[in-house]
């Protein structure tokens, strides 16, 4: 994973579930901006909205959203306290309450990988543009 300067990268920090419609709104506009198709945007919305939604269900502290384009794919990062998520797991049953977020991006996104970071977790998700 490369490090961006400041001047590279877009971001936003969310905090609170009425965060969630500025967030949806930012990485919709920040795609456009980047060249990803339109018919891409809805996935990439859908894929930040489920990790973002998770912050805000299972740590505390909220989060930070990055996105910029690199080598023909616009990138996100989400960032939060919580800990390392478990990538790779089945879809859950049909019946199951819970537990189909994390499916579902890595479903979704044509790259997804995470790593610890000081304080926390960050989630990168990738989108071919």
């Amino acid at each position: 994973m490369s490090d961006l300067s400041a001047e590279a990268v877009d971001g936003m920090f969310y905090e609170v579930p009425d965060d969630l419609r500025r967030v949806r709104a930012f990485v919709t506009e920040r795609a456009l901006a980047l060249g990803l198709p339109e018919t891409r945007i809805e996935v990439l919305t859908l894929a930040v909205s489920e990790l973002t939604t998770n912050t805000l269900q299972h740590t505390s502290g909220g989060g930070h959203i990055r996105v910029w384009a690199e080598a023909g794919r616009l990138v996100c990062d989400v960032v939060d306290q919580g800990p390392a998520r478990p990538f790779g797991r089945a879809m859950p049953a049909a019946e199951a309450i819970r537990g189909r977020g994390l499916a579902i991006v890595e479903r979704v996104c044509d790259a997804v990988y995470t790593a610890a970071v000081p304080g926390g977790t960050l989630v990168r998700i990738c989108l071919n543009l």
